[in-house]
C-alpha cells in the first residue's frame, strides 16, 4: 500500500491574471487536507474498472467530483508511469479521503492529483523530484480545467505563502502578524466558467491587457507591503482585487455578503478566492478581531470558516 498527502490552498491574489502571466500569492491550508492510498487489487474483473483502475473518494467529496478524478486519473496514472518507468499492469485500487471542499477554490482538485502522485511513487518506491510532482499534477490540473496556470499545483504542496509566475514559485517575505479567516458561502465554483466570463469581458481594445496590468499593481503592492509588515495596506489590496473580480462577473451575491460582513467586523480586506462563481472569501484579520469575524461570517450564512496564521508553515502535511 502507497500512502500520499497533500493540503489545500488559499490565492491571496493574482487569480485568472496569472494565467496570462501575471503573479500570484498563494497560501497553503495544512489543515485541510487529502490523503491517497494506492494499492494493488486481488483481482481486476470489478465492474466499472476499465485500464486496470478503480477509484473511491470519501470524506468533503461530491459525485460529480468522483466522475472528474476518475476520468483525470487514467491519464495521471499513465503519465506517472510512463515517467518513471513502472510497467507494471496490476490492477490498482485508489482511494482519497479528503476534507477540502470540491468547488471553494481552494485547490480540491490539486491536492486529491498530489496525494494520488505521492501515494503511486510511495507504492512503487519511486522517488520523485519537486518537478516531477508537479508536472505531473498539472496533466490532472489541465484535464479537470483547461489551461491551468500551475498556481494550485504548486501550492497544494508548498509548506509556505508563495509568490508564483510563469511556472516559478518563491517563499513570500512575511512581516505581518495576520490570519486569513476562509469562509465557504455553500455555493460551489466553476472555474472553467468562470475563466470563459473573464474572456467574453474582455470587450475592447487593450481590455484584456488593462486587467492583466492592474491585478499585477495589486499584486505588486500587496507584496511590498507584507515584507514590510503593513497590514492594513495589503488589506486594502485584496478588496481591491476583489472589485477587480467582481467587475468582470466573477463573484456572487452570496460572497459579496460576506465580503462585507467581513469588513464591517473589522477586517483589513476580504475577496472572493480561487476560481469564482461561488466557493470561498477569505478575509485578512488581525488575531483580535478573528473570533468577531467568523461569528459575523456564520451569521451571514458562511457554511464552514477556517483561521489560517499567515505566516511560514512548520511543515509539510
Amino acid at each position: 500500500m502507497g500512502i500520499g498527502r497533500a493540503h489545500a490552498k488559499a490565492i491571496l491574489l493574482g487569480e485568472h491574471a496569472v494565467v496570462y502571466g501575471a503573479a500570484a500569492l498563494a497560501v497553503p491550508i495544512p489543515q485541510l487536507t487529502a490523503t491517497a492510498s494506492a494499492g494493488w487489487s486481488a483481482g481486476s474483473a470489478q465492474a466499472g474498472a476499465a485500464d486496470n483502475l478503480s477509484f473511491t473518494a470519501t470524506g468533503s467529496v461530491t459525485r460529480t467530483m468522483v466522475t472528474q478524478v476518475s476520468e483525470s486519473l487514467r491519464r495521471l496514472t499513465a503519465a506517472f508511469k510512463a515517467r518513471t518507468g513502472v510497467t507494471d499492469e496490476a490492477h490498482l485500487d485508489v482511494i482519497v479521503d479528503g476534507t477540502v471542499p470540491p468547488g471553494g477554490g481552494l485547490g480540491s482538485s490539486a491536492a486529491t492529483s498530489r496525494a494520488i502522485v505521492l501515494a503511486l511513487a510511495n507504492l512503487f518506491d519511486r522517488d520523485l523530484s519537486d518537478a516531477d510532482a508537479f508536472d505531473l499534477v498539472q496533466t490532472a490540473e489541465n484535464v479537470a480545467h483547461g489551461r491551468a496556470s500551475g498556481v494550485d499545483a504548486r501550492a497544494v504542496g508548498a509548506s509556505a505563502p508563495l509568490r508564483f509566475q510563469a511556472g516559478r514559485a518563491a517563499e513570500l517575505a512575511i512581516g505581518c502578524d495576520t490570519l486569513l479567516v476562509v469562509a465557504d458561502s455553500g455555493s460551489p465554483g466553476s472555474t472553467k466558467e468562470a475563466v470563459r466570463r473573464l474572456r467574453a469581458s474582455f470587450t475592447g481594445a487593450g481590455a484584456q491587457e488593462r486587467f492583466v496590468e492592474r491585478a499585477g499593481r495589486l499584486v505588486d503592492t500587496a507584496v511590498a507591503a507584507l515584507a514590510a509588515g503593513r497590514a492594513a495596506e495589503l488589506g486594502a489590496q485584496l478588496t481591491e482585487y476583489h472589485a477587480l473580480l467582481g467587475a468582470a462577473g466573477l463573484s456572487t451575491d452570496r460572497i459579496d455578503a460576506l465580503v462585507t460582513a467581513a469588513l464591517d467586523a473589522g477586517s483589513l480586506g476580504a475577496k472572493i478566492t480561487g476560481g469564482g462563481l461561488g466557493g470561498c472569501m477569505i478575509a485578512l484579520t488581525r488575531p483580535e478581531h478573528a473570533r468577531t469575524v467568523t461569528a459575523r461570517l456564520h451569521e451571514t450564512g458562511a457554511a464552514q470558516t477556517w483561521v489560517v496564521p499567515l505566516r511560514r508553515a512548520s511543515g509539510h502535511v
